[in-house]
């Protein structure tokens, strides 16, 4: 079975019959009864067209369990409205679907895991590893969220701020995960920009584009990260980063500023300087004294901000930025590694980087910081 291909048509199957008369959570059950039959039929006998494969299979699958419940019999509709046979509709039904999983009434912390699961494609294993919540926990949330949505209409506009939110996330499980969902995030938030004129959304796709340029330097040919000082830049995708850099322009042209255009131009300065060496760090520390009060003093801003301003004005100077932020935050370690480098105290940093390895939440994180322990730690042997 083609992976990439499933990921692209379940969520827009879903969106046809929930635009035919299903609920959310029926449509969601028939799809997965359709993909049930085609991996056991699509290996021997491959339709010639996946998508109005799946959506006939899927529409009967919906019909057969509403003509079994009594019930709902009032919900018997569109018995009649068999698909048509052919090529399924082509309009997108996938970006629809982000804004009804992310109904009003749902709870942000439910949209974000249902949306995950009807429209990114993730498994329920990989939504409750993002939130570092028990699998049957995330899968209880789920359910509770589909059954929320039972018998609601769905026509009414979902909460912009909670799609947004749940776009930046499968963007980030595609590029960080074992799901590729970048260039989907990409291409979704492309097309909602399109629809409203809301800076913020621009701002989102902006900061998408810039930091996808970067993705084929973001690791080695062995497969080792590579931290942003030391990417090879003659590999980053000028015409993302251009196209980038137009949008977010025009998104601070509306001079409403949001997190998003904030750390999109956090994120255009990175990309336009020609060297590490070269880069705007001051403007940088500005961006992020923009951007704290807009995530109502983040401890994650706060502390990338602690690294604009160690390279701006000195480790020092970064140290004591770091004064107030939790240790406990994640990356914290590797952070005042960097810098207590920086200021030469070797023997702290060596102990910080190995401190951060161990809490390093992926294999090429935690590879890099036991490398960068291993790295001081010759030093020290050294001098």
């Amino acid at each position: 079975m083609n992976e990439a291909l499933l990921r692209e048509l379940v969520p827009a199957v879903i969106g046809i019959l929930v635009r035919r008369g299903a609920d959310f959570a029926s449509a969601e059950d028939a799809v997965q009864e359709a993909l049930i039959r085609a991996l056991a039929t699509w290996p021997d006998d491959p339709p010639r067209d996946p998508k109005a494969w799946l959506v006939t299979a899927a529409w009967h699958k919906f019909v057969d369990a509403t003509r079994a419940e009594a019930s709902r019999r009032g919900r018997e509709v569109a018995v009649d409205a068999e698909p048509l046979a052919g090529p399924a509709p082509s309009s997108d039904d996938t970006l629809r679907l982000y804004f009804l999983c992310a109904h009003p009434t749902l709870p942000p912390a439910s949209a974000v895991a249902l949306t995950l699961r009807a429209v990114g494609g993730l498994t329920t294993r990989q939504i409750a590893a993002a939130h570092l919540v028990p699998e049957a926990t995330m899968a209880q949330r789920i359910s509770r969220a589909k059954r929320k949505l039972e018998g609601l209409p769905l026509d009414q506009p979902g909460d912009l701020a909670t799609v947004l939110r749940v776009l930046y996330l499968v963007f980030n499980e595609g590029y960080g995960g074992d799901v590729d969902l970048a260039a989907e995030a990409i291409r979704i938030t492309r097309q909602l920009a399109a629809l409203t004129d809301e800076p913020e959304v621009a701002g989102l796709l902006a900061l998408m584009l810039l930091h996808h340029a970067r993705r084929a330097s973001r690791t080695g040919p062995d497969g080792r990260l590579v931290p942003l000082g030391s990417q090879d830049r003659s590999r980053w995708d000028t015409g993302l980063i251009a196209d980038g850099v137009t949008v977010l322009q025009a998104a601070l042209a509306r001079d409403r500023l949001g997190e998003y255009q904030a750390q999109a131009a956090i994120a255009a300065l990175h990309a336009d300087a020609p060297s590490a060496a070269e880069t705007d760090w001051v403007q940088i520390v500005e961006w992020y004294d923009e951007l704290l009060p807009l995530t109502g003093d983040s401890p994650v801003v706060r502390l990338n901000r602690a690294v604009a301003v160690g390279e701006a004005d000195g480790p020092r100077a970064g140290l004591a930025a770091l004064d107030g932020v939790d240790p406990e935050l994640p990356r914290y370690a590797a952070v005042a590694a960097y810098l207590c480098e920086r200021s030469g105290d070797l023997a702290r940093a060596a102990e910080l980087y190995a401190d951060a390895a161990h809490a390093a939440t992926s294999v090429p994180e935690r590879d890099h910081l036991t490398r960068e322990a291993a790295r001081v730690r010759q030093q020290l042997r050294g001098s």
